[in-house]
């Protein structure tokens, strides 16, 4: 039997041991993010400012959903999924947990960005995710080598057989179906619907393979087959774009792309959530957040972010993002439990035709 002075030793030590973990977790933020969106300055930053270290995992959308799910929301503090990808693995794996929107100054938010992500993560009166950053995908163009390409089923045309490029990804499948003259969100909640429409999608795209030139994998692939003119039109995001018109290169941009807005959640068994609110406000300060868009290509949800970031960056916002074009973007909306293992049918039939 241990000596009451024993018992009490041990007791303190046990909760002198538990102070210290307690301590050390919380002087350090998880983050599972995209590329660009942590930069190294910013997490310097944030630790000389808080004294907060930022351990960063890159990630994309179904790494974050896979890594969350196998540990039941474990592992990480702060994670960056897409806001259509919130309610559906919440609904199956109970991997995120509730945003206290007293912890988070929603002053520094646009508005419109805010109350749309609001309301696609919102179970049960609660709310799930924040907006941190927004963009679309769509089709990008050499001007003067591909002047008729306007979307994804111009790729397909025999005039740029094997001078094209895109991914045997959802977003492929999607651009395809609204290029067919289909609305595939609209049938979100119709299977039978849906899945006429993405077969269809998908037959397109498989009649499409024999005239692309390659299947790109990340972002280098994609900017270095157009810069050495080896392509002349690819599926990719505005951020490519982007890149390439900074490159003074004349790179057109589709008409009809699709909207897309990255969000912070919190894992539902993350450790630090304090350190997790205290990142959220300080990537959302319009200093910080205009240097993310910088170094990620991507549009912010930041309020007042757009006005500090170099002279041709804005130039190039604003030519691609007209108030008309804003108004044609087709926005992601949260995707129902089980779309996307029927869309991972036709895209893996593709993949081995």
């Amino acid at each position: 039997m241990m000596k009451p002075k024993r018992a009490l030793a041990a007791l303190l030590a046990g909760l002198m041991g538990w102070t210290l973990s307690a301590s050390a977790s919380a002087a350090t933020l998880r983050l599972l993010t995209w590329s660009g969106l942590a930069p190294d300055a910013l997490v310097k930053k944030f630790k000389q400012e808080t004294g907060i270290d930022v351990q960063v995992t890159l990630s994309n959308n179904e790494d974050i959903v896979s890594r969350l799910r196998a540990t039941g929301g474990a592992g990480f503090d702060l994670a960056q999924p897409s806001q259509d990808r919130i309610t559906g693995p919440q609904a199956d794996f109970r991997i995120y947990k509730p945003i206290d929107l007293s912890r988070v100054q929603t002053r520094q938010f646009i508005p419109d960005l805010l109350d749309a992500t609001k309301a696609n993560t919102t179970i049960g009166g609660k709310v799930y995710a924040l907006p941190h950053t927004w963009g679309t995908l769509g089709v990008l163009t050499n001007n003067a080598k591909a002047p008729h390409v306007s979307g994804i089923a111009d790729l397909c045309t025999g005039a740029y057989k094997g001078k094209v490029s895109m991914r045997i990804r959802r977003p492929a499948l999607i651009l395809m179906a609204f290029a067919s003259g289909d609305d595939p969100f609209a049938a979100y909640a119709n299977p039978d619907k849906y899945q006429a429409i993405i077969d269809k999608a998908g037959q397109k795209l498989a009649a499409c393979k024999a005239h692309v030139k390659a299947y790109w994998n990340n972002s280098d692939d994609l900017l270095n087959m157009m810069r050495s003119g080896e392509i002349v039109a690819a599926e990719g995001w505005d951020s490519h774009a982007f890149k390439l018109q900074g490159e003074d290169m004349d790179i057109g941009y589709d008409k009809n792309p699709l909207g897309w807005i990255d969000t912070f959640v919190l894992p539902a068994k993350g450790r630090a959530d304090d350190a997790a609110y205290q990142w959220i406000d300080f990537m959302l300060r319009p200093e910080n957040a205009a240097i993310v868009m910088q170094t990620s290509n991507n549009m912010t949800a930041s309020a007042g972010a757009q006005d500090l970031v170099p002279e041709k960056l804005r130039q190039v916002l604003a030519r691609v993002y007209s108030p008309q074009a804003i108004a044609r973007i087709h926005w992601f909306p949260p995707i129902p439990s089980g779309l996307e293992t029927r869309e991972g049918k036709i895209l893996d039939r593709i993949a081995a035709q």
